[in-house]
């Protein structure tokens, strides 16, 4: 309506009764709100009394800058110091707030009854299992901490994703590693393996940096998780103070109930008893203070990793600027000549396996063993190298369109395939050396890592084809998937099985007993073969630890197990004594058969 002030301006109006008058309400002064009052027409009224009706949609100039004051007001307001969150007109905001905003979810919701029965199980499990070692107690400990994960993500409306199971899933396979075998390196790797897969399945990154970072960023949850743990505490207790009350009743009649009458059906049966005494754990007063810190390591855990699934950190949120692109030729030159250079490199190597080891032993005066042993560190720190060489190629690579995209591909391909020749080169000179001199924990373990970085190079070349979204999962799952395979093979028993059998195929007079002597259970069933004496002086500290240390069930291992059973039917013969001229070969002296060092190597 042109003749009318507009919506904005219009003061409000005052009901009137059906009798009463309403008193004469004063006079608005048109500068402090810009508009004239209810029934006098102002002065841009009068003007455009005969205007048009898109010439009258236009503000006026009181309007405008009545607007503008407005608006400086608000910013004014915003600006206050009484509110430390918010910053005032024209004040900078902190790059920080930017990034904690792309990282920092919303807080989760009140922590729920489910979660922390989970918890306080988790917590009572770590202190009850795990003070005598590493076992199926992970397993144990590891299903109410899942399930404590698993209920606060549905509590907070997270959904189940492929990814996410397959990392829980991936997690969970690694800690049967400390289950089924009695080494401590396969056991240590699958463990810390199995915690970053866990934090991968609450975070779900998808990135290198949400990868990297996420794989330990449940650590960034610990505080917080505590925090709101206590919180959902206070505020389930002050609600429902009576339902605690009726729950630790219970809990309490339950107790004294399994301990009356476990104790009368235990003295009435022996076997019961000592059945009953293998299924629980021990628990003694010097074992108090250290019980009481799994208790609390395994709280702070568990409720980290509820606290992480119902509000994960973004990790995707970091990211990684792209490097300056480069000229076509600036770009591809250096790699081309480094191509050449493998192109080289690997065309002696087929020279050299189809038979030119004469010639190189003419050569270099190197022994078949000898040149394979020089050779295999080198090509490894040139697998190495070359992934770097990569990873920066493309940091630094054209990025113009379809020509420099299919240029990036005809020089980084060729350059991924040579590697791989590369790498089937040193594991080859691995295989030579080990098939003169033995197999190690030292050389399975290097060769167990070039053959994963030779899977790498493959998921570079799918990457190169299909795209590159999966491939920082792929290769986290290609490392977990090596280290679960690496803890199922049993490599104490597959050193151990390579050793017996070239002592057995005769290739070597005899059996470095000062190294197989410190093996771990695992390799029992190997040395079991070995006639004697090489046979008890290769068990006889395998046997003392085996057979003397009274472990229960669920810190020892299958392989410990079996090995038990095989030395209770089969003990070690002698005290030692014959071992000093067992497995020398003139090249150590010296035996101390009571030294139960471990050497990882």
């Amino acid at each position: 309506m042109p003749d009318q002030p507009s919506e904005a301006s219009r003061p409000p109006e005052k009901p009137r009764g059906a009798d009463t008058p309403s008193p004469p309400e004063p006079p608005v002064a048109a500068g402090a709100t810009g508009a004239p009052a209810a029934n006098e027409p102002g002065p841009s009224e009068a003007r455009t009394a005969g205007a048009t009706p898109a010439d009258t949609a236009r503000p006026s100039p009181a309007q405008a800058s009545d607007g503008r004051r407005q608006r400086a007001q608000a910013a004014q307001q915003a600006g206050q110091p009484g509110n430390p969150w918010q910053h005032g007109a024209g004040t900078p905001v902190a790059k920080d707030d930017g990034m904690t905003a792309r990282l920092r979810p919303p807080p989760p919701p009140l922590i729920r009854p489910a979660v922390l029965g989970s918890v306080l199980a988790t917590a009572l499990l770590s202190a009850l299992f795990l003070s005598d070692g590493l076992a199926v107690n992970l397993l144990i400990v590891a299903v109410p901490a899942a399930l404590a994960a698993f209920f606060a993500a549905q509590a907070a409306g997270r959904r189940l994703r492929p990814w996410t199971a397959t990392w829980a899933v991936g997690g969970l396979a690694l800690l049967a590693v400390p289950a089924l075998r009695d080494a401590g390196w396969p056991t240590f790797l699958a463990v810390v393996s199995a915690f970053a897969l866990g934090s991968l399945a609450l975070h779900g990154s998808r990135s290198w940096p949400g990868v990297l970072i996420g794989s330990l960023g449940l650590f960034d949850s610990v505080v917080p998780g505590v925090i709101w743990g206590v919180r959902g505490i206070r505020a389930r207790a002050s609600g429902s103070r009576a339902n605690w009350g009726a729950t630790l009743r219970t809990t309490a009649v339950a107790l004294v109930l399994l301990v009356v009458f476990g104790t009368l059906f235990a003295s009435a049966d022996a076997a019961f008893a000592e059945l009953l005494g293998s299924l629980m754990p021990e628990a003694s007063v010097g074992a108090g203070p250290w019980r009481a810190l799994l208790f609390a390591l395994g709280l702070t855990g568990a409720l980290a990793a509820a606290h992480a699934a119902a509000a994960p950190v973004r990790w995707d949120g970091l990211t990684v600027r792209q490097g300056k692109p480069r000229g076509r030729a600036e770009w591809a030159l250096p790699l081309i000549v480094l191509n050449l250079l493998f192109a080289a490199f690997i065309t002696l190597q087929l020279v050299v396996l189809f038979g030119g080891y004469d010639k190189v032993r003419d050569v270099t005066g190197l022994s078949h063993a000898e040149y394979a042993r020089q050779g295999f560190w080198q090509l490894l720190w040139a697998t190495l190298l070359t992934l770097l060489v990569i990873a920066l190629a493309l940091r630094w690579a054209p990025r113009g369109g379809t020509g420099d995209r299919t240029l990036v591909r005809s020089v980084l391909g060729p350059l991924c395939v040579l590697t791989l020749v590369v790498v089937a080169s040193a594991l080859r000179r691995m295989d030579l050396y080990v098939d003169e001199y033995g197999l190690t924990r030292l050389r399975i373990s290097v060769a167990a890592m070039e053959l994963w970085l030779g899977v790498v190079l493959i998921l570079i070349l799918a990457a190169g084809v299909f795209g590159a979204r999966f491939l920082p999962r792929a290769v986290a799952v290609s490392a977990a998937a090596g280290v679960l395979a690496f803890g199922l093979l049993s490599p104490d028993g597959l050193i151990a099985e390579q050793n017996v059998q070239r002592f057995e195929d005769g290739r070597s007079t005899s059996i470095d007993i000062d190294y197989v002597k410190d093996l771990s259970a695992d390799a029992v069933p190997a040395l079991d073969r070995l006639p004697e004496p090489e046979r008890s002086c290769a068990l006889r500290i395998i046997q003392n630890h085996v057979l003397h240390d009274d472990t229960p069930w669920y810190a020892t291992s299958w392989g410990e197990a079996r090995a038990k059973e095989i030395l209770e039917k089969r003990p070690v013969k002698g005290d030692g004594s014959d071992c000093y001229r067992v497995g020398r070969e003139g090249t150590r002296d010296g035996y101390e058969p009571d030294d139960d060092g471990y050497d990882p190597y």
